[in-house]
């Protein structure tokens, strides 16, 4: 596993974690439509690219013409 991957499942497991203490606490209410969700889908989707190396924006910004980084 690569440092890159170890950071986004870090990172999405710590998104995830603060919106669930969040919730817990009663800060944010996720029974209602709100921009949390949004927050939700992205702290998911850093925690299961960091598994999966499958990111939709990896894939958007190639169909762009956005180079990869050199190795």
């Amino acid at each position: 596993m690569t440092v890159n991957r170890i950071v986004r499942i870090i990172a999405g497991f710590f998104i995830l974690l603060s919106l669930g203490l969040a919730h817990a606490m009663g800060q944010a209410d996720l029974t209602k439509m709100s921009w949390l969700w949004f927050t939700l889908f992205v702290g998911a989707n850093l925690f299961q690219s960091g598994f999966t190396t499958f990111c939709p924006l990896d894939t958007i910004l190639r169909k762009l013409g956005v180079p990869d980084a050199p190795r």
